[in-house]
């Protein structure tokens, strides 16, 4: 499944208990759901091992639904869905669909 959103853009939450909050993608999983930086914070209980023997409740992120984000547009400063470009050395990026601005490409 391709998913609209890649690991490091600026999202959104639209939907659920974490909505409208931001953060920055840490990873998109298999079955169509991301993972965003201190959003959907669960509690795992852990049991003691040999790296962590204490063990105890830990706090991490959640996924969330890639039908519940949306890229956040700089400029717009909103949340925007994306279209798809071709910039003149003949590259496709993603631009959002009100502005034009081309959000920016993680890693490269």
């Amino acid at each position: 499944m391709q998913a609209h959103v890649r690991r490091g853009d600026m999202v959104v939450v639209t939907k659920g208990r974490d909505k409208d909050k931001r953060g920055k993608v840490k990873r998109v999983v298999d079955r169509g759901r991301v993972e965003i930086e201190k959003v959907m914070m669960i509690k795992r209980h852990t049991r003691p091992t040999q790296k962590n023997p204490q063990g105890g409740i830990q706090d991490r992120e959640g996924t969330v639904s890639l039908a519940n984000v949306a890229l956040w547009c700089e400029k717009c400063a909103k949340p925007r869905r994306a279209k798809s470009v071709i910039d003149d050395k003949g590259h496709k990026g993603r631009a959002c669909i009100k502005c034009g601005t081309a959000f920016p490409v993680q890693g490269k």
